[in-house]
């Protein structure tokens, strides 16, 4: 008897166990499979319907592949709320300049190969607003929202309509082997064509990306904590850019625990720059605003190599607009703090060094700009740091004030 009150309870733990294990098995030879999206042949026909069908049908513990042919988006595409979900892109995904794809889902492993490719058709829109920054009804490319325990690997993007990709509520996401390319047709200027953002996102890491583009390279904008930018490379546009934030009278945002690293630029306006509104609020949203709270701290950007620069390297301007009229330059109360930029060499096309207008309401604190090493075009080492309102500068000396007048892209 005593055997059996032994054994009897561990009879029915094993039997139990072995249940659990042949159900889980059947569940997913049952639940997991795969969905072709065959594109219509031309762009009279709308692929968007086959492509939100394919996510419907295997969203969910699926995965859905995406030929090597062209697929025409006409139409908004929204495949939110996926779970366990593959995604296979072998073809290129046509959006025409009306339409964008909001994504999102919990483990997602979305794979382009280095060749999977999405064109937002652009140039378009380039032409249309004619260098205008905030134009109304632009899309973003894609929209990551919601997204958590994901990768995105190997994908190109061509002629993004305006911001290439939002990575908007998400964490613990992989973003890595990404080419942007949104350089307009015949030297037109692909304005505020942002390679990525993130908003009110934490842990996102960026890695071996390849950007040419109009405008900032990678921003970090409200609310971004525990972000990383690896081993990428920058053509053309504005840089890494913290902001613009403060935007919205009395909201509270913070930028957070924000490592750059091994970065190389060409012909970019910076190496890194930060814009924050001021805080008196002028007009409204989205050219207008400011007023805003909160504080950026914790940052680093270390191991940077600079080529060309057409401007210059590290700016700080607490007076950002985008509509040409600003509040006072010294009013905003958004915070600065605990921000290194460091191990930076190669060539510059003007002095200073480093441009920190930072606001007399809220000061910069401890500042760290160390072991650069930068020469003009013409071969003379570059010089220079003019500061406004910075207290605990580290590794450098102020040799000067800055313009202190407003600006949208941290330039005089």
């Amino acid at each position: 008897m005593k055997l059996f009150n032994i054994l009897f309870p561990m009879i029915i733990s094993i039997r139990a166990a072995i249940a659990s294990l042949i159900a889980e098995a059947s569940t997913q030879n049952l639940e997991f499979k795969t969905c072709v999206v065959n594109p219509g042949g031309n762009s009279s026909i709308d692929d968007a319907p086959a492509i939100i069908d394919a996510f419907t049908q295997c969203g969910h513990n699926g995965k859905i592949l995406f030929l090597n042919e062209t697929y025409h988006v006409n139409t908004v595409l929204n495949t939110t709320g996926l779970k366990n979900c593959e995604v296979d892109l072998r073809g290129t995904l046509l959006i025409l300049q009306s339409s964008a794809w909001v994504f999102g889902g919990d483990n997602i492993n979305f794979q382009g190969h280095g060749y999977g490719t999405l064109n937002g058709s652009g140039q378009a829109w380039y032409t249309f607003i004619h260098g205008k920054s905030n134009y109304p009804g632009r899309p973003h490319a894609i929209t990551i929202a919601n997204t958590t325990n994901s990768v995105f690997e190997g994908i190109k993007f061509v002629q993004s309509q305006m911001w290439t990709m939002t990575v908007i509520h998400s964490k613990n996401v992989l973003l890595q082997d990404i080419y942007v390319n949104n350089a307009g047709n015949d030297g037109t200027t692909s304005s505020n064509t942002d390679g990525a953002n993130t908003i009110f996102s934490d842990h996102i890491t960026f890695k071996r990306w390849d950007i040419t583009n109009g405008d900032d390279s990678i921003a970090f904008k409200a609310n971004s904590t525990n972000i990383r930018v690896l081993d990428s490379t920058f053509h053309n546009g504005l840089g890494i850019a913290f902001g613009s934030i403060g935007q919205y009278k009395g909201e509270f945002n913070t930028i957070e625990n924000i490592r750059v690293k091994n970065i190389t630029c060409y012909n970019t306006l910076h190496g890194a720059y930060v814009k924050t509104w001021t805080g008196q609020q002028v007009g409204y949203p989205p050219n207008g605003g400011g007023g805003g709270l909160g504080f950026m701290k914790d940052i680093l950007l270390s191991d940077f190599t600079l080529n060309n620069l057409r401007g210059i390297p590290f700016s700080i301007s607490q007076c950002t607009t985008f509509s040409g009229v600003a509040g006072a330059c010294n009013t905003s109360l958004f915070e600065i703090e605990d921000l290194t930029f460091e191990n930076v060499a190669g060539t510059i096309g003007t002095n200073p060094i480093a441009s920190l207008q930072c606001s007399a309401a809220a000061p910069c604190k401890n500042i760290t700009l160390q072991n650069i090493d930068l020469a003009l075009r013409n071969g003379t080492a570059a010089s220079g740091y003019n500061c406004d309102a910075v207290f605990g500068s580290i590794g450098f000396n102020c040799t000067g004030f800055t313009c202190g007048t407003s600006s949208a892209t941290g330039s005089c």
